[in-house]
């Protein structure tokens, strides 16, 4: 049975290059580059090209790139860094309703310690109303917390424009660019960023290395204590394969953005028009216009059914895609993205995403095109929910079922 990977927002695979550029540094040239000897200095060198490569994807100065360990301790550092250094001046901060975990969870324990959290809704296309963010601004605010690109419906976000009110009001800004990076262009200084992250698996590095961006002259608290690595900024030992990784798969994914962006869009473009043109009663979760929304994300609702299913039924047929987000697989609540977007509970339990690569071939759209229906049709057959006879879904009354969540 052919494998078709369709999860590429979840975890990319480490590209050919970018493994066989990290293998000396496993046995070969292994030193600590904090060491002052000969086996330190001869791994330096490589953290230091890194730095630049990421720098160059950035549009900012090597020496405004922190390594870290994932973009979620990027975002963890950016937020409570600034709240920590900043909390003489105000505790107010403003985020979105949408935002990875990593953003969420971090506010939400900064409302724990004292600050105040605004989380701005969005419209039903999942898009923000930047009249209401500059309007939620006080004399207390410190940050404005606003993600590149969303991780389930792809939706891009103005950042641009965000930065210009940030810069307007002197607040900081922070961006999680996780998904952007490397697959759209992500100018930090052009945008008007202070901080910005990023994350080594998204782009064909290896999982457990990440950068953040960190604007010169930002003032935040330090995340990490116990070593002088990182000009003082983040302490721990460098991971110098994953960070030899990262940069590579940097300078490959700027070299590529503008052939990947073309190929994979065409592609998420043939499997969006399929789906909508073929199956009955589903529904596009994400900005209808399709150049505001990431090239390689399809996020969807099929009405009546359960995605978990649905996946399930992929799995079988060999195709990996997701319910969502892959930091909140585990938990049986609908998406907080979908619910934010207003989508009915129903739908949103159904909602479906595509995430593709250059990897991908048309041949396996073609292969989900023609799979799909079936597994959908089978799948509503199976729901007290769905009215055979009719496109309307059945009553309360006429579905009778004790766990109902009408």
């Amino acid at each position: 049975m052919e494998k078709i990977y369709m999860d590429n927002n979840a975890t990319t695979a480490v590209k050919p290059e970018v493994l066989e550029a990290m293998l000396p540094y496993f046995c070969e040239q292994f030193g600590n580059p904090s060491s002052v000897h000969w086996a330190g200095r001869m791994v330096g060198g490589a953290i230091d090209k890194a730095r630049q490569q990421v720098a160059d994807l950035l549009h900012c100065s090597p020496a405004e790139v922190i390594f870290l360990s994932c973009g979620s301790e990027g975002d963890n550092y950016a937020i409570k860094g600034t709240a920590d250094a900043l909390k003489d001046k105000g505790n107010h901060i403003i985020t979105t309703a949408v935002e990875h975990p990593a953003v969420l969870e971090t506010c939400q324990a900064l409302e724990k310690d004292g600050f105040e959290v605004t989380y701005l809704g969005v419209d039903q296309d999942g898009s923000l109303d930047l009249k209401e963010l500059e309007a939620a601004i006080t004399d207390k605010t410190i940050l404005i917390s606003v993600m590149w690109a969303n991780n389930e419906t792809g939706n891009i976000y103005p950042i641009e424009k965000i930065g210009q009110i940030a810069k307007k009001h002197k607040i900081r800004f922070h961006t999680d660019a996780v998904q952007a990076a490397g697959k759209i262009p992500v100018d930090v200084r052009k945008a008007n960023v202070d901080m910005a992250v990023i994350s080594g698996h998204k782009i064909g590095a290896p999982k457990g290395v990440g950068a953040m961006y960190l604007k010169r002259g930002t003032r935040i608290s330090r995340f990490m204590h116990g070593g002088h690595q990182e000009r003082n900024r983040r302490a721990g030992t460098h991971n110098v394969p994953g960070i030899v990784g990262m940069g590579l798969a940097c300078e490959l994914a700027q070299q590529s953005m503008e052939s990947d962006y073309k190929y994979v869009r065409a592609l998420r473009d043939k499997l969006e028009d399929g789906i909508l043109s073929t199956i009955p009663d589903v529904k596009l979760n994400g900005h209808p216009n399709a150049d505001l929304r990431l090239p390689n994300t399809l996020n969807v609702s099929f009405n009546y059914i359960e995605g978990e299913s649905l996946l399930l039924f992929f799995d079988m047929k060999g195709i990996a895609a997701s319910s969502g987000s892959a930091c909140t697989s585990g938990s049986l609540e609908p998406s907080h993205v979908m619910g934010a977007m207003g989508v009915d509970i129903v739908l949103a339990h159904s909602s479906t995403r595509f995430s593709l690569g250059p990897n991908n071939t048309e041949k396996e759209i073609d292969f989900i095109l023609q799979e799909l229906p079936a597994i959908v049709q089978r799948l509503r057959e199976m729901s007290p929910l769905y009215n055979r006879t009719s496109p309307a879904p059945l009553s309360c009354d006429e579905c009778r079922m004790v766990s109902c969540s009408h």
